[in-house]
């Protein structure tokens, strides 16, 4: 080699460098086509978004109100009744039995008691505006030793104010009963102090003024003492206890 020869560097990147742009202007570097891409969703500032309904808070106004509407109806019945109280002046009725005839009572060999009893019954109603409809339904009964003797029931009628109605009931029925219950019977008979009990479950409607109102059952319970079982129309009643109570 001559020592005047040069060597000149050789410039590889401008060797590799393309002469042409691989991709033609003005075209998509992909061949397939962009898809545009889906607008932002703008939302108001939250000071002017309306507020979000709450189901609680409907539910418990509805719940209030309801509450608040029962209060009222109760408080407005409860007024009403304490007007008509201190107008009327409402008293119980009172009951007694006053006569008890046996016209049928014997018992059999096998126990079995037949009886047919007119109970007098006085009904009392010591009210002066206050009205008593006795209705049909009413059931009587004629106990010893918690066996049912008799059945009956009170005719239907109207009870105007302080008014006094006496009633005389047929009662009729029967029993089976035990040895030691006819022996029990017989010396009680022998001592002229024999315990019945009266019942009476009885229904009815109370009248203020020109307003009936809504249907009650009155209960009547009676211990009597009298002094014999047998038939005859002297039976004496020694003692009689009557209690009341109505039921709604």
């Amino acid at each position: 080699m001559s020592e005047h020869q040069r060597i000149h560097p050789v410039d590889l990147e401008a060797q590799t460098k393309p002469t042409a742009p691989l991709v033609p202007r003005g075209s998509s570097r992909s061949d397939k086509p962009e898809l545009p891409y889906p607008p932002l969703r703008q939302y108001p500032p939250s000071h002017l978004r309306p507020p979000k309904r709450r189901r609680g808070n409907c539910c418990c106004r509805c719940i209030c109100w309801s509450i608040c509407i029962i209060i009222l109806l109760v408080i407005l019945v409860a007024a009403t009744l304490a007007a008509l109280y201190f107008i009327y002046d409402p008293k119980l009725p009172k009951y007694s039995v006053d006569r008890f005839q046996i016209t049928e009572f014997q018992v059999d060999s096998n126990n079995f008691a037949n009886a047919t009893f007119d109970v007098t019954v006085t009904a009392e109603n010591p009210n002066k505006g206050i009205g008593i409809y006795y209705e049909d339904g009413s059931k009587l009964s004629v106990l010893y030793s918690d066996y049912n003797l008799a059945q009956g029931s009170l005719p239907v009628f109207y009870q105007g104010h302080k008014n006094t109605t006496v009633l005389t009931v047929v009662m009729k029925g029967g029993a089976q009963i035990g040895s030691q219950v006819v022996n029990s019977l017989q010396q009680e008979q022998q001592t002229g102090s024999i315990p019945i009990d009266f019942k009476g479950d009885v229904p009815v409607r109370v009248k203020l003024g020109g307003l009936k109102l809504w249907k009650f059952t009155s209960k009547v319970r009676c211990n009597l003492i009298i002094d014999s079982m047998t038939v005859s129309d002297q039976i004496k009643i020694k003692s009689s206890s009557c209690k009341f109570s109505l039921k709604l």
